[in-house]
């Protein structure tokens, strides 16, 4: 077997005194693709800024292959002393490989001659990543690669990734990215690495199992430690002398239980402030457009947004997302058309920017607007240090300034000041950046389960799959078409009519002189059997039955005492719930099947 190009032993480093690394390390092989996951703050980007040979650890072993050709992305990209983007890709490279220089630059949709002063995050990305793929390393280290780019680029950082030889070690939060890529994974917790041999798509269940495992060795723990007390309470009576060692063996596991509970993994909780919308159409737009002289943003969009919607929105980066999500929630009028609004929305407002962060702000001040310790969430006052922890911010953060946070704890620290406002309209621009896995996780249950209206600016494919109702899409000119469901169902509906049909029924609905017989002479054809129309025009009641049944399942299982109480009841209620979340899956997909059936036929 060959060595790894790239091995990292017993890794240990330490941040402002907390041992952030203990004992953590990995090794890559020629080739191999891994992912390194964790939470915000574990210290994967510490880890990885090691491995590149960018930090030094404390403690602990780092072999690089000698002669081997290493280039890492750092989250944050620092262009400031280049003038142009060519000279930033180009820097350090042969000059017979500026050709691919670009190459790389022109797939990505900029000439080269940009100035590094005046870019933007995503251009700042695809400019970093045009010079990690130009150098052709032998391994890549690429921290949140996908980072402000848009869905196009990303498919095509696949592709080139994919098609390289490189050794790779990728952190990332894009779900779908890391399934498409990596053959392994490394899980960082508590300071520890640990390895699966196996695709990204397995992570979640493995790691499910290996938590389920910590839990019971702890448990065990505690059952050892209430032994020995009891001895210590009962056992010792009869004697004049105390056994000693056992007693020393008692502090010594009362010891390891508590370093067990200072890093047991704490839970996010995530809950959103409703408040009630008597309106069921949220936002109505007719024929709206946006336009500038050289170039139309959006042109004659209806749009119907009522209660209860998930509308995700995507396109390319300039597509106009931004301007069309400002146009419907009313910080901008359309140049024509015409948008209605409910009188009763209450809306939140979490921008891919996290504009509303003050540098100089510390994190309670943040949250409860510089009026003492307690903040607002709806209608209830909860103190600052109780709801930080919600977030999984300790204690002593709460003097922290905003500016020393990490991305990921800035994004957590936006989401907990957004979702203690009251709204019935959640309106969120790209709200997965920077957020780790399981936040991401309780992100999507709060939005599922949120019984308002969401507007959702994404370009996480997984995150849009998972969530949306349906989702929008710019189709270039300033034309955007709304299918149902979620972005894989999206790409379905597309590929089910090709440009060439789509421009065939266009012809044939525009021109009135074709042939009888290049027209359906059958009007049934054209529409849904009546069979299937009344099964689509029953299935929201029904999909709002098994919804609400489940709802009242998860409510009855919310209750802690309730196994204990009465465990025949809790086996039956789970059996329950399990029956009705697969009868909603099966109703939904059904749904989505035959309205897009519908909207096919219908042209």
């Amino acid at each position: 077997m060959s060595a790894p190009i790239l091995n990292l032993q017993n890794i240990s480093y330490t941040l402002g005194g907390r041992p952030l690394l203990d004992g953590a390390g990995f090794s890559v092989m020629s080739g191999e693709r891994l992912c390194l996951v964790g939470r915000n703050g574990s210290g994967k980007s510490t880890l990885l800024r090691i491995a590149a040979g960018e930090l030094e650890q404390d403690s602990g072993d780092r072999f690089l292959q000698p002669g081997l050709k290493v280039h890492y992305l750092p989250q944050e990209p620092d262009l400031s002393a280049w003038k142009t983007v060519f000279d930033y890709v180009t820097a350090g490279l042969a000059e017979t490989a500026h050709y691919r220089a670009r190459a790389m630059l022109s797939e990505l949709g900029m000439s080269g001659d940009e100035t590094c002063a005046s870019l933007s995050g995503g251009e700042a990305r695809r400019s970093a990543l045009a010079r990690a793929l130009a150098t052709e390393p032998d391994l890549l280290l690429l921290d949140e690669p996908t980072n402000h780019l848009d869905l196009p680029c990303i498919a095509w950082l696949e592709r080139e990734l994919l098609a390289s030889g490189a050794g790779m070690v990728i952190i990332s939060h894009d779900r779908r990215f890391l399934e498409t890529l990596c053959k392994a994974v490394i899980w960082l917790e508590q300071g520890t690495t640990q390895r699966l041999d196996a695709s990204f798509a397995h992570f979640e269940s493995w790691r499910d199992e290996q938590i389920e495992l910590a839990e019971r060795a702890a448990h065990k723990l505690d059952r050892q430690i209430a032994r020995e007390e009891d001895w210590m309470r009962y056992g010792v009576t009869a004697r004049r002398k105390r056994n000693v060692r056992r007693v020393a063996e008692l502090a010594a596991l009362r010891a390891e239980r508590r370093d067990i509970a200072s890093r047991q993994r704490g839970t996010l909780k995530l809950d959103v402030s409703e408040a009630e919308n008597t309106s069921k159409i949220v936002i109505a737009a007719e024929e709206i457009g946006w336009s500038y002289p050289d170039r139309s943003f959006i042109h004659d969009l209806t749009l119907k947004i009522t209660k209860g919607d998930r509308l995700g929105i995507c396109g390319a980066n300039g597509a106009g997302k931004t301007t069309l999500l400002r146009l419907l929630t009313g910080d901008m009028e359309p140049q024509t058309g015409e948008i209605r609004r409910s009188p009763s929305i209450q809306m939140v407002t979490l921008d891919q920017q996290r504009s509303a962060l003050d540098g100089d702000q510390s994190v309670a001040s943040f949250l409860t607007d510089g009026h003492g310790e307690m903040v607002q969430v709806g209608t209830e006052k909860r103190h600052v240090i109780g709801y930080m922890k919600d977030f999984l911010f300790r204690p002593e953060q709460a003097r922290t300034p905003v500016s020393h946070l990490s991305g990921g704890e800035r994004g957590r620290l936006a989401l907990a000041a957004a979702l203690a406002r009251p709204s019935n309209l959640l309106v969120l621009d790209e709200p997965t950046n920077d957020l780790d896995l399981e936040t991401l996780d309780l992100l999507q249950d709060m939005i599922g389960d949120y019984a308002g209206t969401v507007l959702l600016v994404s370009h996480d494919r997984d995150f849009l799959d998972r969530l949306a109702t349906s989702t929008l899409v710019a189709e270039g000119d300033g034309s955007w078409i709304e299918y149902a469901g979620g972005y894989s169902d999206m790409l379905a509906q597309r590929k089910g009519r090709s440009p060439a049909e789509r421009q065939q029924k266009d012809s044939a609905s525009s021109a009135g002189d074709k042939p009888a017989s290049s027209r359906p002479t059958n009007k049934a054809a054209a529409k849904l059997s009546y069979k299937e129309q009344r099964e689509l025009d029953q299935l929201p009641e029904l999909m709002e039955k098994l919804e609400k049944d489940a709802t009242l399942c998860r409510n009855a299982l919310a209750d802690p005492e309730l196994y204990n109480r009465d465990p025949v009841r809790f086996e039956k209620i789970t059996v329950t719930l399990e029956k009705t979340e697969q009868k909603l899956s099966q109703a939904e997909e059904r749904w989505v099947e035959l309205e897009s059936k519908r909207e096919e036929l219908e042209g």
